[in-house]
Formats: C-alpha cells, sequence, structure tokens
C-alpha cells in the first residue's frame, strides 16, 4: 500500500505581530528564519517547518488548544524551563505519557500552544 503522508512538515502559528513574533521565535528555537517576508516566516527546526503568519485583518486569533503539534526535544525539562525563561507561559508541566515518552506544552506569548515531545522510540524516517 502506497503511503499517502510522509509526516509533519510544517506547524504555522498565527501572531497579530508578525516582527515580535519572529524575534521571540529565532529565540526560544536559536535559530535564524530561512524564509522572511510580511505574510510568512518560515523556520527550520530538524527538518520540519515552523511557519509564523500574521492574522488577516479584522480576524480574532483563532485560540488555543484547536491543533496540538509536538516538537522533539532530547531533555524535556531543560527545553521547557528554556522557552519559560523566554516570555512562554505554562500550559502543561512535562509529565510521563507511557514508557520513555515525556510530553509537555506551553503557550507562547500570543497564545498559541507550543508541545514538546521526548519520545526515544519514535525515528523520523
Amino acid at each position: 500500500m502506497e503511503k499517502l503522508f510522509a509526516g509533519l512538515r510544517t506547524v504555522i502559528y498565527r501572531v497579530p505581530d508578525v516582527k515580535a513574533a519572529k524575534t521571540w521565535y529565532s529565540r526560544a528555537f536559536a535559530t535564524e528564519p530561512y524564509f522572511d517576508e510580511p505574510f510568512y516566516v518560515g523556520f527550520n527546526i530538524g527538518g520540519y517547518e515552523l511557519g509564523l503568519q500574521p492574522l488577516p485583518p479584522g480576524a480574532s486569533h483563532p485560540g488555543a488548544g484547536g491543533v496540538e503539534a509536538y516538537w522533539a526535544v532530547g531533555d524535556i525539562r531543560n527545553a521547557y524551563a528554556a522557552m519559560l525563561s523566554l516570555g512562554a507561559t505554562a500550559h502543561d508541566e512535562p509529565r510521563n505519557v507511557g514508557g520513555p515518552i515525556e510530553v509537555a506544552m506551553v503557550k507562547d506569548p500570543w497564545g498559541n500552544i507550543i508541545g514538546l515531545i521526548h519520545n526515544p522510540l519514535f525515528k523520523a524516517e
């Protein structure tokens, strides 16, 4: 059977201030964007794309909790603490969800949820 899906490629966070979000995400993920335009800012995070888009004129923020996307980390507690030190707020503290797998969530300064996961059992193809 042919695989229809190759895996996660892009996660997009909508923000009211793309310039401020670009600065924050550059610090939080310790990388600069590879694509930087007023309508979209794209970061390469370990071979996956984190995108920032401005909210459309007159639109309200979509709010937290619609979709969960988790970014792989080597040490869940260090990554969680680093995000909080940069101004993220706690949403779900690091916790074990079975075996060696741990997850946590923070909210960026605009209310978007950023999931963190340490899963040594899963290797990206």
